[in-house]
């Protein structure tokens, strides 16, 4: 296997690489052939301004020219997300480093009416984080100063540009930790996970960003800075106005600052690697991980045959016994001794139950990374060789894998007959990655597949989106699930705080 530290410099090489694609694609966004608005024609443009020279030399004098970015090569990686399924076609980026400078943006935006799409480490999977047409890209990535760790509290008080592996990094050298992990932790930013109300890998344990964020400092559509930076647990002074803004994706106000509550750091960490045969094996492992594991558990993923050959073509190795389900299971406690005892008497029982045919436990630090990896690589092993529709749905667990059977069953009666459906996620709060792979982008296929497979998990009691937000792609689909009432309340409260509009248009609802 592959050391932990060429792990993480083969994945800093994939963003780049992927960056580099960008910059080789932009010649064929010229001919419009991948833009979103021709993907999608039934959307408009809405009544915003055009970007003139004007308002560039307003952002030059804010900025200085070298945070205004206007060359068109340099723009594409803003424009297109990492999946490369939706493209707009910005002609600006502004990197401003402090709240009062995206301000002074807002104000700017806010009376020449420019619509505006906050961007941060543009990991996003709905297309939430970038242009849908030429919306003026606000990007966060250079509002990145840790202000203040208190290993005595545990908070930690940073910028929204702050990216979540630096933050841990930092909070690990205090004895603390981010109470949310993730796959692009490298590259994505604490205000997007904010803003999508992120959950990650080990939500089972510590819960989403939602449960562990203090306070917050928000710069609202009009350029007026709303400071909720409260250090307290305690605080219930007025209405938790926080709350608006968590999972809003960037469409009430922008996120710039945040106060974070991290947990001790774990001094154990034990990891299993296992082998089933079925998704009733699935689910009998995890009812017995809860026993047998209780207060130590952190994490229990889940992945199917077809997620792991993918990561297997791009070099990764398993190191079990072919199967046609997997699943890593993780504790934290603060006796090793203690904890290694308990896994390998979950894993025992386990195979004695017949549930787990073969695995492999084990609490060295590289070796844990590595088997991570397995999961962690996943959606950017499928983008290698194919278009993938990536779906972030929740379910009851007794539907959690149906989802894929049913998907696959789906596109068959109409007429798809090679296409590849595979599924992955957490299966500790039932959040299913459900990938489907085609050769490149058919509008017939995605017709087949929306809005069936929305309306499939809202009559199960699922969830159309997990931990993605809603974004573009889902946008007009969230009257599922959601009453009249509630959506009306969300309307009214998006035309209260972003009364023109201009903030991330076409997203949410």
């Amino acid at each position: 296997m592959f050391s932990s530290c060429s792990f993480r410099i083969l994945l800093k090489m994939n963003y780049k690489k992927i960056q580099q694609l960008a910059t080789r694609l932009a010649r064929f966004y010229s001919s419009d052939k991948f833009l979103t608005k021709d993907l999608y024609p039934d959307v408009k443009r809405g009544d915003f301004a055009k970007l003139t020279s004007g308002h560039l030399q307003i952002f030059e004098r804010i900025l200085g020219k070298d945070r205004v970015i206007t060359d068109r090569d340099d723009l594409v990686g803003y424009n297109m997300d990492w999946l490369k399924m939706v493209c707009g076609y910005s002609d600006v980026v502004l990197k401003p480093k402090t709240t009062d400078e995206v301000s002074e943006i807002m104000k700017v935006c806010f009376k020449e009416h420019l619509a505006v799409c906050p961007q941060g480490g543009n990991t996003g999977l709905v297309g939430g984080s970038v242009p849908v047409f030429d919306e003026v890209i606000v990007s966060l990535s250079l509002m990145n100063k840790i202000h203040k760790i208190d290993e005595t509290t545990g908070m930690l008080t940073c910028d929204a540009g702050c990216v979540l592996e630096r933050l841990d990094n930092e909070a690990a050298k205090k004895g603390l930790m981010m109470p949310l992990d993730l796959g692009a932790k490298g590259t994505c930013q604490i205000g997007g996970n904010i803003a999508t109300c992120a959950g990650g890998l080990r939500l089972i344990r510590y819960g989403s960003i939602a449960a562990n964020l203090l306070g917050l400092e928000v710069v609202l559509a009009n350029g007026e800075v709303l400071s909720m930076m409260n250090h307290m647990k305690k605080d219930n002074t007025g209405y938790h106005l926080k709350q608006l803004f968590i999972g809003s994706e960037g469409t009430l106000g922008i996120i710039t600052a945040a106060v974070v509550q991290c947990p001790p750091r774990p001094k154990s960490v034990t990891l299993a690697f296992l082998g089933l045969q079925s998704y009733e094996d699935v689910l009998k492992t995890y009812r017995l991980a809860k026993s047998l594991l209780s207060e130590t558990l952190s994490s229990c993923e889940m992945m199917d045959s077809r997620s792991m050959e993918s990561v297997e073509r791009i070099g990764l190795t398993c190191p079990i016994n072919k199967n046609k389900f997997y699943m890593v299971i993780e504790t934290h406690g603060s006796n090793s001794s203690h904890d290694e005892e308990k896994m390998s008497n979950f894993v025992a029982e386990a195979m004695d139950a017949g549930a787990v045919v073969d695995g492999t436990y084990t609490s060295q630090p590289s070796t844990m990374h590595n088997l991570w990896q397995l999961r962690e690589r996943i959606t950017e092993s499928l983008t290698r060789s194919s278009y993938i529709y990536k779906y972030d749905i929740s379910l009851p667990l007794d539907y959690f894998y149906e989802a894929v059977n049913a998907t696959r069953k789906h596109l068959e009666e109409k007429g798809f007959k090679n296409i590849k459906v595979s599924g992955f996620g957490h299966i500790g709060d039932g959040n299913l990655h459900l990938n489907i792979e085609n050769k490149a982008f058919s509008r017939e296929l995605l017709d087949a597949i929306e809005p069936w497979l929305f309306e499939w998990t809202t009559e199960q009691g699922g969830s159309i989106s997990a931990e993605h937000g809603m974004g573009f792609k889902k946008r007009k689909y969230i009257g599922l699930g959601k009453s009249p009432s509630v959506v009306g309340v969300m309307s009214a409260l998006k035309a209260q705080l972003d009364p023109t509009g201009i903030l991330n248009p076409y997203k949410v609802i």
